[in-house]
C-alpha cells in the first residue's frame, strides 16, 4: 500500500508542471514566459490614463491603449494617449491572449494608489480588433 501512495505521489508530481503550462501574455520587451489567466466582471467607467490617476483608490476603470514594456514579471507599463502608467496583471488574467506594443487593448481593473505612485491593478484584459 506505502508502494502505490509513493508511486501516485511522484506520478502527480512529475505531471503537475505538464498541467501547469500557461498560454498568452505579453510577446515584447522583457517578455520571459507565456501566461494564462482571466476574469469577467464588473465594467469600469471607461477613462483615459490622466485622468485615471486622478481617481479614488479601488476605483473600476476601463482603459484602451497599448502595453509598451515589461518592467517586472507582473507589472507593465501601459500608454494611452494621454499618458503612461504601470499596470499589474497577474498571470491569471491573461487568458490566453497574447500581446505586443503594437496591439490595443482593452484594461479593466482597480485605480491602486499608494504614497506617491498610481498603478492599475488589471482584472482583465482583452485584445481590440484593429
Amino acid at each position: 500500500m506505502k508502494k502505490l501512495a509513493a508511486m501516485v505521489a511522484v506520478m502527480a508530481l512529475c505531471s503537475a508542471p505538464v498541467l501547469a503550462a500557461q498560454q498568452g501574455g505579453f510577446s515584447g520587451p522583457t517578455a520571459t514566459q507565456s501566461q494564462t489567466g482571466g476574469f469577467i466582471g464588473p465594467n469600469g467607467s471607461s477613462t483615459t490614463v490622466e485622468s485615471a490617476k486622478s481617481l479614488r483608490d479601488d476605483t473600476w476603470v476601463t482603459l484602451r491603449g497599448n502595453i509598451v514594456e515589461r518592467i517586472s514579471d507582473d507589472l507593465y507599463l501601459f500608454k494611452d494617449a494621454t499618458g503612461t502608467v504601470n499596470v499589474d496583471i497577474d498571470h491569471k488574467r491573461w487568458n490566453g491572449v497574447t500581446v505586443g506594443p503594437q496591439d490595443v487593448v482593452e484594461i479593466q481593473g482597480e485605480v491602486d494608489k499608494d504614497w506617491n505612485s498610481v498603478e492599475i491593478d488589471v482584472k482583465q484584459i482583452t485584445k481590440v480588433a484593429k
